[in-house]
């Protein structure tokens, strides 16, 4: 065998034994590694905030966990575990014109009730809602804090929302796009803080500050579809 073509082969045979590193498109290795949160049959391990039960606004309706407005007995649902970094998942449909949220690194007390007051939150939001009319409160939005790039939601259909935390920085993506960048606690953090609903005035003294914590979804009043709900530590 000529030089160049031995030389040839044994880049090919070196490639091979590095396997693992990517696939021949350049993708990442796959990872097994993601927890499925709901199962699509039940909510066993999820409850209320600060209650040990599962509202009855909350429940399984043909294998999608459903948020149904107007039911007396109604509240945040938290699922099973805490997180510190980690990639959240979730795929979602709301209402028309419907408002809800992804809460995580929030602490769960009955003394810092509702979860707004310590979770951050990935506003889930059609934009035709009152809400969409200030740019931070829009769908994919860390809530009152970032505003999110434009185009990546979905209205009426379903959405993926997904949410990298990792120490610090944070990243909120939608249907594929990258649409918040944020670290917690800089200096641009601080700038946005005080000047949003969050300042601190007392009503919200541990807002922001957890960098691990539960993770939740908002019952704000409107139907919620939730099919998928997935995470990973990282």
């Amino acid at each position: 065998m000529p030089r160049a073509l031995l030389a040839l082969a044994a880049l090919v045979t070196l490639a091979g034994c590095a396997g693992g590193v990517g696939s021949a498109d350049g993708a990442p290795p796959s990872q097994d590694d993601w927890v499925e949160l709901f199962d699509g049959t039940s909510l066993d391990g999820w409850h209320g905030y600060a209650r040990a039960d599962v509202p009855a606004a909350w429940s399984v309706e043909g294998g999608v966990l459903t948020l149904t407005p107007g039911t007396d007995d109604g509240g945040d649902l938290v699922a099973p575990g805490t997180y510190g970094d980690f990639e959240l998942e979730v795929e979602w449909r709301i209402a028309e014109c419907g408002n809800s949220g992804i809460f995580y690194r929030g602490e769960e007390s009955a003394d810092l009730a509702p979860i707004y007051r310590t979770a951050l939150e990935m506003q889930v939001l059609d934009d035709c809602h009152p809400d969409g009319q200030y740019p931070s409160h829009r769908n994919g939005a860390l809530y009152d804090l970032y505003t999110p790039t434009e185009g990546a939601s979905r209205p009426g259909d379903w959405n993926t929302s997904r949410i990298v935390a990792d120490g610090a920085d944070l990243e909120h993506w939608l249907n594929g796009e990258q649409i918040v960048e944020a670290e917690q606690g800089s200096a641009e953090w601080d700038a946005r803080l005080a000047v949003s609903k969050f300042r601190d005035d007392g009503t919200f003294p541990a807002y922001g500050t957890r960098r691990s914590g539960i993770v939740g979804i908002q019952d704000h009043g409107d139907r919620l579809e939730v099919r998928s709900v997935r995470i990973r530590t990282l």
